[in-house]
C-alpha cells in the first residue's frame, strides 16, 4: 500500500471532506493544498482570476516538499488538474497515488456554490473543468465517483489503496 496519497479533483469535488475521513482510516496526516498557496494566489482567485501554470509551480513544489518530508506517509488534497502538475508531484514523491474525485459537474457546481467560507468563488469552477486533463490513462490513478456519501467513499478509497 502506498503511504502517500493525493486526493485530486476540481474545487468542490470533496477533497477537504474526504481527506480527514481517509486520514483517520489510514492513520496518516491530512493537509489541504489550499494551505500551501501564497497570499498572491489566494488574492488572485478571490478576485475571480484563475491561476496560471507559473502561479502553480511554487505551490506544487511546496506540496511535493511536504510529502517528501513525511516518509511514513501523508495525504494531501490538491486539484492536480494537469498531467504536468501530477508529474511534478510524482517527481517529489515517486510512490504517490492519486485518487481522482470525479462526478456530475452539476453536483460539483452545487457544492462549490454552497461554500461560503472559501476564497475561490464558484465562478472559477468552469475554468477548473476546462483545465482538467482527465487522468484515466495514467498509471497510479484511481477514479472515485463523488456521488456516494463521504463515509462510503472513504471506505472505498481505503479499500482501493489496499488498507
Amino acid at each position: 500500500m502506498s503511504r502517500h496519497v493525493c486526493l485530486m479533483g476540481v474545487s468542490g469535488a470533496g477533497k477537504s471532506t474526504l481527506g480527514p475521513l481517509l486520514a483517520q482510516r489510514l492513520g496518516l496526516p491530512f493537509k489541504d493544498a489550499d494551505d500551501f498557496h501564497p497570499p498572491a494566489n489566494i488574492a488572485k482567485q478571490a478576485a475571480g482570476h484563475p491561476l496560471t501554470d507559473d502561479d502553480r509551480w511554487p505551490w506544487l513544489d511546496a506540496i511535493g516538499a511536504h510529502l517528501r518530508a513525511r516518509p511514513a506517509g501523508a495525504i494531501v488534497g490538491c486539484s492536480a488538474l494537469k498531467r504536468i502538475y501530477r508529474d511534478r508531484l510524482r517527481q517529489a514523491c515517486p510512490d504517490l497515488v492519486f485518487l481522482h474525485l470525479t462526478g456530475d459537474p452539476a453536483l460539483i457546481a452545487a457544492r462549490q456554490a454552497a461554500r461560503k467560507d472559501h476564497f475561490m468563488p464558484a465562478s472559477l469552477i468552469a475554468s477548473q473543468l476546462a483545465t482538467l486533463e482527465r487522468p484515466e490513462a495514467e498509471e497510479g490513478v484511481i477514479a472515485l465517483d463523488i456521488g456516494r456519501p463521504p463515509e462510503a467513499l472513504a471506505e472505498e478509497a481505503a479499500r482501493c489503496l489496499g488498507a
